[in-house]
């Protein structure tokens, strides 16, 4: 069980402790049992990080059946978001300044997408239907000749809704228009194969899924792309896409991280599966809650509801026994409704009374039994003192 002194821990889509065997693996590399050399010397030392860096990359490879020389290593999700979707479209721009996303990407995508328009390009946002899902008919209506990029997320960090890649994904390979994913909630709970499901730049990061902060990787299809153009600039490294010494502690333990997720994803899907539905079973019958999001093609680990009847803020607060979340943790601290919920049609005051529940490898259904009670004794305080009655 994770509880500290104060809450029961249930934001794990925000980011989620390291697992203990990560752990062990990170240390090895900054208590110099395996060494602390620079991959990029030439003496043993360095020789020994550099291969270190290279087991990680198999590892992270092996996941999503890519090839360990198509890892590109970062600082997370956000920076392979900007350097896939600005690298991608400023490397093409010569066949065409024209991109289509969606109006609930993560802001990574979205600004990244957002700073293009101000270099020329053209891009359209395509807005989901209310439970989130964006069609590939929606996307072939929107591309044109001088579509360069398609951007789709996986799995969507607020609400869980999860998108068919792979028919995206064919989508525009017949197009001969560039994929990317961004993957950093689906990893590990979602079966993820860059040759399967045609993407040809994903976004992967550790944190979300018991590693360590600060790491991620882009992964390039090299049969398609074998470069996109730098944000970074320096020594060299990873073939000039993304230079800089490399944090070896960090990169070994993203590895491992994928290989605990390779090795076990199924059994940690099916315990995440029951805790999530769980709550909801827990919850449901409250009047004036709402699932938002498509009630079957969604994330085994997220749970997002809105409540009717209630404020916002006071939810919140009633709450203060759980960490949980109102939005995505990018966005938290802006005040604004969720962009997310308000795509889906949700009212500024639905959007603001939502609450999202991620349950990750160490939630356990103590914990969600607690969540289930403090929110229930909540939501029905505080529908008590609202002047409007809520259907049952």
């Amino acid at each position: 069980m994770l509880v500290t002194a104060e809450v029961i821990y249930l934001d794990y889509a925000a980011t989620s402790p390291v697992d203990p065997r990560v752990r062990e693996q990170m240390n090895r590399w900054l208590d110099n049992r395996d060494g602390f050399g620079n991959p990029s010397s030439a003496h043993s030392v360095g020789t020994r990080a550099a291969d270190a860096v290279e087991r990680a990359a198999a590892e992270v490879a092996e996941l999503v059946n890519a090839k360990p020389s198509e890892i590109v290593w970062t600082s997370g999700a956000t920076e392979s978001d900007n350097l896939a979707v600005i690298g991608a479209a400023q490397f093409r721009r010569i066949r065409g300044q024209h991109i289509v996303t969606v109006a609930t990407e993560h802001k990574a995508v979205l600004e990244s997408c957002a700073f293009l328009e101000t270099r020329g390009f053209e891009v359209t946002l395509l807005q989901p239907d209310e439970s989130g899902l964006v069609s590939s008919g929606k996307i072939a209506a929107a591309l044109r000749p001088d579509t360069v990029l398609v951007s789709v997320m996986h799995a969507n960090n607020e609400i869980g809704v999860v998108q068919d890649i792979g028919a995206i994904g064919k989508l525009c390979r017949q197009h001969d228009v560039l994929f990317h994913v961004d993957a950093a909630q689906s990893a590990g709970k979602l079966p993820i194969d860059i040759r399967a499901q045609q993407i040809d730049l994903l976004s992967l990061n550790a944190h979300k899924a018991c590693g360590p902060q600060g790491i991620g990787v882009l992964v390039l299809d090299t049969d398609r792309i074998r470069r996109v153009e730098p944000r970074m600039f320096g020594g060299g490294q990873q073939r000039g896409l993304r230079p800089g010494t490399l944090p070896v502690h960090q990169i070994v333990g993203m590895g491992a991280t994928m290989k605990l997720l390779t090795d076990g994803m199924d059994a940690e899907v099916r315990q995440l599966t029951a805790l999530r539905d769980h709550l909801w079973a827990g919850i449901r019958d409250l009047p004036g809650v709402v699932m938002n999001g498509h009630p079957d093609h969604r994330l085994c680990s997220i749970l997002n509801v809105s409540v009717d009847g209630v404020e916002g803020e006071s939810l919140r607060f009633a709450l203060s026994d759980l960490a949980v979340a109102s939005g995505s943790a990018c966005n938290s601290l802006n005040g604004e409704p969720s962009y997310v919920l308000r795509s889906l049609g949700r009212t500024d005051r639905q959007a603001e009374a939502s609450i999202r529940f991620s349950v990750g490898r160490f939630s356990t259904e103590a914990e969600a039994d607690q969540a289930v009670r403090s929110f229930v004794a909540a939501v029905e305080f505080l529908q008590s003192l609202s002047p409007v009655r809520i259907a049952g």
